[in-house]
């Protein structure tokens, strides 16, 4: 059986390089060991029931689809790994980071489960998915289709409608409601490649596109006419190694009351929090922070909350800029939230998501242009997915804790990941090592940086009410200048 590849998942296919592979790392720390044989019927009776995940992509007349794979053993995709024992974070980064830089098989489907032994009084699992397969909205409901609501089950995945729709204001959901997302995308990118790259290299083009007025064509002309950010040590180029780090875990209720306290949502408080941990990293490598700005993209989910579970790629991308320069930190998310507000009602997501569908559609030189033009303006890339908020099993193992990574595209060499699960909230890192060997030194700002803006929010003035004035704030960071 052959079904093709839609243009945006034959494009993050078509998307690897020696230096970033298109590739989701993922790591489940479990409270207990678990068996191989136990993970391999997990995976038998729930992962594969996606028949997407028994099948590869191959290339065949210039076109590549989704072919069943004849030879397909279950036991090539699962690795026993045994780390020296007593393990503890650093030894498990260390194999994650050297996973995360090694390609996955192509002669089977893209995918592979890695068992680490000797890891704390557990286990830890290390979970390794082409991005061809899947966004991490989609992957997020994969996982949870294979998780139990006690050791001995009944599964978890009735959670899934509550979980999709479960008020965590800090989900990648779009700037505002964009009827036929995909649609808009799949014309978006047949204009593309009927016009080539003449948006990409004619900026006269695009400003005579903006002349016409319509919020898609504005988009457009902004995307092909955006400045590069700041030149930091965060930027260079990739070779493939890679490092990746995480941080202990924040409340998610304090995060939730911080955000109440400010009149900002949970995501505008890990945004703040991951730019005072990217300024933090950038200080203590002697840079001059005065106008520098760390730009981010971020995902964007299109598919509607009910289709979730469906496999594929449907996100678009928006630009983000991290104020490193404002040094207070209420100050830092008050510049955040403002600029998460000017990209409410953006098409850009729609308009990245047709760049993708684009770079799938044409020809691999229209892609590397394309992808060009949504790399070259950014440093990071970070992502920030909704987990469950209770307490999951996995092979009859509690899950303590999850975190994952997502890859990067073109010259960008560092990705940031957040997710939240079972009332905390995660922040993981990876870095290419030509960029930087020390993605903890990243991750441990990010806790730090939380603590100093409960402690400047403190400090802040109060009004009667019970919250803090915005431009009561600002107003004290003016005068403290």
């Amino acid at each position: 059986m052959r079904e093709r590849l839609s243009a945006v998942d034959t494009a993050w296919l078509r998307m690897d390089t020696p230096g970033n592979l298109m590739m989701i790392c993922g790591v489940l720390l479990l409270e207990r060991r678990i068996t191989r044989a136990r993970l391999a019927a997990l995976l038998d009776r729930r992962f594969l029931r996606f028949a997407r995940f028994r099948q590869r992509p191959v290339e065949e007349s210039g076109a590549n689809a989704w072919q069943d794979h004849a030879g397909f053993d279950l036991d090539a995709h699962i690795v026993e790994v045994a780390l020296p024992a007593p393990a503890r974070q650093r030894e498990l980064q260390k194999l994650v980071s050297r996973l995360a830089g090694t390609p996955l098989d192509a002669s089977r489907p893209l995918w592979q489960f890695h068992i680490v032994r000797n890891y704390s009084t557990g286990s830890a699992l290390i979970v390794r998915i082409h991005h061809c397969y899947a966004d991490g909205i989609a992957l997020i409901q994969v996982m949870l289709s294979m998780t139990d609501a006690s050791p001995t089950g009944p599964p978890a995945l009735p959670m899934r409608a509550r979980h999709t729709s479960s008020g965590d204001d800090h989900a990648e959901t779009p700037p505002a409601p964009i009827d036929n997302a995909v649609q808009t995308a799949s014309q978006i990118a047949a204009t593309l490649v009927r016009k080539g790259v003449e948006l990409w290299t004619n900026p006269q083009e695009a400003v005579a596109l903006a002349a016409k007025g319509t919020a898609l064509t504005r988009e457009i002309a902004t995307l092909a006419l955006m400045r590069q950010d700041s030149n930091t040590s965060l930027k260079g180029v990739p070779t493939g190694s890679k490092c990746v780090a995480w941080a202990d875990a924040l409340s998610l209720d304090e995060v939730k009351a911080i955000g109440r306290a400010l009149h900002a949502s949970v995501n505008d408080v890990v945004l703040a929090c991951a730019a005072g941990a990217f300024a933090a990293f950038l200080n203590q490598q002697g840079a001059a922070l005065d106008g520098v700005t760390v730009r981010v993209l971020v995902p964007v989910n299109l598919r509607p909350a009910h289709e979730a579970h469906r496999l594929g790629n449907e996100f678009g991308l928006v630009f983000v800029d991290l104020p490193v320069h404002v040094a207070n930190p209420v100050a830092r998310l008050h510049a955040i939230r403002a600029n998460m507000q000017a990209l409410k009602g953006s098409m850009q997501p729609v308009l990245s998501m047709g760049l993708l569908a684009a770079m799938g559609a044409g020809p691999r030189a229209l892609q590397d242009v394309l992808l060009q033009a949504l790399a070259r303006n950014a440093t990071a890339v970070m992502t920030n997915v909704p987990g469950p908020q209770q307490r999951l099993y996995l092979a009859g193992s509690a899950i303590e804790s999850l975190m994952f990574w997502v890859p990067q595209a073109g010259n960008i060499g560092v990705g940031a990941s957040i997710i939240s699960y079972d009332g905390k909230i995660q922040f993981g890192v990876v870095t290419d090592r030509a960029i930087s060997s020390r993605p903890q030194a990243i991750a441990r700002g990010f806790g730090q940086a939380f603590e100093a803006l409960v402690l400047t929010t403190l400090m802040s003035p109060w009004p009667e009410q019970g919250a803090i004035d915005p431009s009561l704030a600002e107003a004290a960071v003016t005068a403290s200048r």
